[in-house]
């Protein structure tokens, strides 16, 4: 455990905030090299693949090397059982225990090819994201039978993931004086009715595999108006929908136009997929078995949706804490670190 905490640490004080992760990858490079050699050890921009394949089923463990933008934070520190440190939930924690995973020789001549695949770019736009450069150029990986994202979990074996749409969504009115406003027709009011039915509006249910999905609709942003003293033509709303599991994108964006339905004018600005259930995939039920851990369905986005897409059964489990991700005081239980690292340590070898 030693070990991995000192990894850990050493992760934290190499900065690898989101577009600036060179320096990370190129240790990770040259630390795993010295297990894997130079032809075990692939580089793609500020990506690793770790691992070399032959006839034993793939395995991947896969994890994000950046972190969100730095707000202060020092040095990384250990306090009352705990490492603190940007990046220590979301997700250094998790790059340790790949990294002392991969290095195990009970890991690498075990049952499996046990790949890793560090990649940056996570916490950027998702256009972005350095997964799949990744998986475009290495084929091979989607032989993969599971793959395991090593996210902040609270331990728990979070299945699936809801689906994201971001739409602007547009009222259209007529400019006038203020004085006069029924001289025009007030674009940001004629919205008014619409927020109404949408701020009134529950969480719609969706249950996958005994899973429940939440289903929503929000407004993350408004604008509109040009003065104080003009009545405002135009008013643009982001509506956000998170979408589970059972939709497709297609059918995802018909439901937000049916909703958005008296807006004058829809645009949509980007979308992922949702991540399906691996019911059934018998590495998850193994990794369920031996760690005991509770269930959960991922009621946000992570990349077991973009490995769906290449055809890649995975789950999100790791040690660090959901709660904890961006916090400037962020931070990770070192106990959590063990517990990860045993369920994984037995499932790979």
């Amino acid at each position: 455990m030693s070990d991995i905490v000192s990894t850990l640490v050493d992760l934290i004080d190499i900065p690898s905030e989101v577009g600036d992760e060179g320096r990370l990858c190129t240790s990770l490079a040259e630390r795993l090299m010295e297990t894997w050699g130079i032809d075990g050890v692939e580089r793609l921009g500020n990506s690793l693949i770790v691992g070399k394949r032959s006839q034993r089923p793939l395995v991947l463990l896969v994890g994000h090397i950046d972190t969100v933008p730095g707000q202060g934070q020092g040095r990384a520190a250990i306090q009352e059982g705990r490492v603190v440190g940007l990046g220590a939930s979301d997700m250094k924690s998790g790059l340790a225990v790949m990294v002392h995973l991969l290095e195990d020789p009970s890991v690498r001549l075990g049952p499996y090819d046990v790949v890793g695949v560090f990649y940056d770019r996570e916490e950027g736009p998702a256009d972005e994201n350095g997964l799949e450069p990744v998986l475009e150029r290495a084929p091979w990986l989607s032989d993969a039978e599971f793959a395991v994202v090593l996210e902040p979990t609270d331990l728990e074996l979070q299945v699936g993931c809801v689906g994201t749409i971001n739409a602007t969504v547009r009222f259209e009115g007529h400019s006038a004086h203020s004085a006069r406003p029924w001289l025009g027709e007030n674009a940001i009011t004629k919205a008014g009715s619409w927020l109404a039915e949408l701020h009134a509006r529950r969480p719609e249910s969706i249950i996958i595999d005994g899973l429940e999905f939440k289903e929503v609709f929000s407004v993350t942003t408004a604008s509109g108006g040009v003065a104080r003293n003009i009545i405002p033509a135009g008013f643009d709303i982001n509506l956000n929908y998170r979408f589970a599991p059972n939709k497709t994108l297609d059918e995802a964006e018909a439901r937000l136009r049916e909703v958005a339905a008296s807006a004058d004018l829809i645009e949509i600005v980007d979308r992922a997929p949702a991540g399906p259930v691996p019911a059934g995939n018998p590495h998850f039920e193994r990794l369920a078995s031996l760690s005991g851990a509770a269930r959960t369905p991922k009621q946000a986005w992570t990349d077991v949706a973009r490995l769906a897409q290449y055809g890649i059964a995975a789950v999100n489990y790791g040690p660090g804490e959901t709660a904890q991700a961006h916090q400037v005081a962020e931070s990770v239980a070192l106990d959590n670190l063990r517990v990860a690292y045993e369920a994984l340590f037995r499932l790979l070898s």
